[in-house]
């Protein structure tokens, strides 16, 4: 893994957006320590024009999917939020550290 000295620490969060509280004590924690916090965008788990259509719906989440791994391509490391790994997260997990990304646990109960 590349450091960058010129750069702040840029972070991932992922997790299950049930936690959506959490994400935001989260980013502004890190934000507040210099990091650059990359996070989740939507909450589909809320009504939203955007995804109140099932097929909209499937469609965006595909996005989001291929979006959130981008995310993690461009961070330095991984923080998993919620005291809960789903099917989603657990595949961020795995992909995070196929590419070598550090991965660390708010709740280190959850840890697989």
């Amino acid at each position: 893994m590349t450091i960058r000295t010129d750069t702040p620490l840029i972070v991932v969060l992922c997790g299950s957006t049930e936690f959506m509280d959490e994400f935001t004590e989260v980013n502004l924690r890190q934000t507040a320590m210099g990091r650059i916090v990359l996070s989740v965008g939507c909450n589909m788990k809320k009504p939203h024009p955007l995804w109140a259509d099932p097929a909209d719906a499937e469609a965006l989440k595909v996005t989001l999917d291929r979006l959130h791994r981008a995310k993690i391509r461009l961070a330095d490391r991984v923080i998993v939020v919620g005291t809960r790994i789903g099917a989603s997260t657990r595949a961020e997990i795995h992909y995070a550290r196929a590419l070598g990304k550090p991965v660390g646990y708010l709740h280190p109960e959850v840890a697989p």
